[in-house]
């Protein structure tokens, strides 16, 4: 975390780029590099601020405010009307969880641990609602293509399939926090530890709001930029969606996964590389439908065909690794060869060059 904060040097960069009207790559590389710091000093705060809070609000804090960073970049995004980002944003994370961080976290793990073990019980759950994640991103998706043109229906089906997932994934708080509860009574429970600064609520909810709003004027800056960057890198909207703004988002999260699984701590990388993709999921698109509604720009579940079946593919190979129980590096290789190959079809699809 010490590390990132030094890149919080690009934060009067990007605001030096838009205020002396600099050329627009420069604006959106440092405001992409500044969302970084931001979005790990985020998350220490919201951890310092479960912490002094108990394990239950800290539950809570931790579901809902878990991806924080991403989904501030997906509002702004959303009242740009850009649409085509947001969604893709949404399939990114989850494909960059299960593939990206769980194939660092299984190669450099293994490599340093050889075979890895961790408490199937505990991961099944999440597993299983991986499978579920890919059914959010696919069934709503091939019933909106048959209904057609008409607002109204497809609005319709995508907010009711949303508050039906909202429901589940509360339903999944309560389950955890329940079985958190139960652990600690009958057992021992493997909780991430927090090594941040020892903050009292009141500093921890400052810090949290000072890096809301440098996330929100960062994120501002780097969707203004988008058109540009994209004409000048010969990227696509679609490809900075779906690889680009997931990786700016969770970096923070992702390198604590692979640095927890380099420590044998797989429970622990697991859980954060799952969770991760589950509060996309069933949290941050649900979110996605009804605030952007809110906003005037409407977002509806329909995802393009390539989605879908990098969805099923992702959250089908993450669940059979999960599932044995043990781990190695050369199943970590296959994860990260698996996200590669998606990185490169999606670059190649027509409108990326």
């Amino acid at each position: 975390m010490r590390a990132m904060r030094l890149m919080l040097v690009a934060l009067p960069i990007a605001i030096a780029a838009e205020v002396l009207h600099w050329h627009d790559t420069m604006l959106f590389v440092a405001s992409a590099i500044a969302i970084i710091p931001l979005a790990a000093i985020l998350s220490e705060a919201t951890e310092a601020l479960a912490e002094r809070t108990g394990p239950r609000i800290g539950g809570l804090l931790n579901a809902t405010l878990g991806n924080a960073a991403e989904l501030i970049i997906v509002v702004v995004a959303i009242n740009a009307g850009r649409t085509e980002l947001v969604k893709a944003s949404i399939v990114g994370s989850i494909l960059g969880n299960l593939l990206l961080v769980l194939g660092f976290s299984l190669l450099l793990g293994g490599l340093k641990n050889g075979v890895q073990r961790f408490d199937r019980s505990k991961v099944t759950i999440d597993a299983t609602m991986t499978i579920l994640a890919a059914i959010v991103i696919s069934v709503p998706s091939l019933f909106i293509s048959e209904i057609g043109d008409d607002f109204v229906r497809v609005e319709s089906l995508s907010l009711l399939t949303a508050a039906v997932v909202m429901l589940l994934y509360i339903a999944s708080i309560v389950y955890t926090l329940r079985e958190s509860a139960d652990d600690r009574r009958y057992g021992p429970v493997i909780e991430p530890s927090h090594n941040g600064p020892d903050w009292s609520p009141a500093v921890a909810t400052g810090i949290m709001a000072v890096a809301v709003v440098g996330i929100a004027v960062m994120s501002e800056y780097l969707v203004a930029s988008l058109d540009s960057v994209t004409h000048t890198m010969g990227l696509s909207e679609f490809f900075v969606g779906i690889i680009v703004v997931p990786i700016i988002g969770n970096v923070a999260e992702h390198t604590v996964a692979v640095k927890v699984a380099m420590e044998d701590k797989m429970d622990l990388s697991l859980a954060i590389a799952f969770g991760s993709s589950l509060q996309i999921a069933l949290f941050v698109a649900p979110m996605v439908v009804f605030l952007s509604l809110l906003i005037g720009h409407p977002v509806n579940l329909e995802f393009t065909t390539p989605e879908v079946v990098a969805s099923i593919a992702a959250s089908i190979i993450a669940a059979m690794v999960a599932f044995d129980g043990r781990s190695n590096w050369l199943e970590g290789a296959m994860l990260l060869v698996v996200y590669l190959i998606l990185a490169v079809g999606f670059f190649y699809l027509p409108g990326a060059m």
